[in-house]
């Protein structure tokens, strides 16, 4: 059932590969503009659980709606109205900046002038006039995860979602691509985010802690703190692995 109200709503989603199961029977809301983190450590079944809820994998059972739009039966509708960055940041090494703007701008349906209108916006805005027409393979990883970002949110969509989008990189970096996060959640984009750095729930509205493919505690941070008596995310998540 569609809610206005939240831009995610899963029910009992699973996803099983052969006998093993990823992601088993996880049921959750995401309201619209917050910033949701999803924690847990890797295998936990957090790229899993995305790509069903991107249409990338067909689950197994259960039932998800993203920005409205069934994950199963309406795929081709719903990645229009996401974005979606994978953990090696989707861009295309072999083009220049400039060329990956264009391609990804017309897949997502922008037109020639907007294509145009918005690369101009976002080489503006991040001080990308240098490398502009250097190819992506040449660029600093920084800088490539900060462009990769920002390519996925090009078309303004209901939400995007970032798998492990600061691994590899330095804590000054990581920060710098936490303020491009709390830029898009401004500008009204849902903020679905994935990652294993305990320490960046701390930049979300709520979290989720999956484990071993169970989401096995969802909240605020303070409210989290609370109920496990921690002092920290890592204490909590170390509380509920064990």
């Amino acid at each position: 059932m569609i809610n206005n109200n939240k831009v995610i709503t899963a029910t009992d989603l699973t996803k099983k590969f052969g006998r093993f199961t990823a992601v088993n029977n996880i049921t959750f809301d995401v309201n619209r503009g917050e910033i949701f983190g999803f924690l847990g450590a890797n295998g936990a079944g957090k790229t899993t659980a995305i790509k069903m809820l991107t249409g990338i994998l067909s689950s197994s059972s259960g039932e998800a709606y993203v920005a409205g739009y069934n994950i199963n039966r309406e795929r081709n509708q719903l990645k229009k109205h996401i974005g979606y960055m994978s953990q090696k940041f989707s861009l295309y090494e072999d083009l220049t900046l400039k060329e990956n703007i264009k391609f990804y701008g017309g897949i997502y349906g922008l037109d020639k002038k907007e294509i145009v209108r918005k690369t101009g916006e976002m080489i503006e805005r991040l001080g990308l006039h240098e490398i502009e027409d250097t190819m992506i393979i040449d660029v600093p990883l920084g800088w490539k995860q900060k462009i990769a970002f920002s390519v996925a949110t090009l078309h303004t969509p209901q939400i995007v979602f970032l798998d492990e989008p600061t691994s590899g990189v330095d804590p000054i970096t990581r920060r710098q691509f936490w303020n491009l996060i709390y830029e898009a959640a401004e500008n009204g984009i849902t903020v679905f985010v994935t990652t294993h750095y305990m320490d960046e729930a701390e930049y979300c509205d709520r979290i989720s802690m999956m484990v071993e493919g169970k989401i096995e505690a969802m909240g605020s941070l303070s409210e989290l703190l609370t109920t496990y008596n921690a002092k920290d995310m890592d204490e909590v998540f170390i509380k509920l692995a064990r």
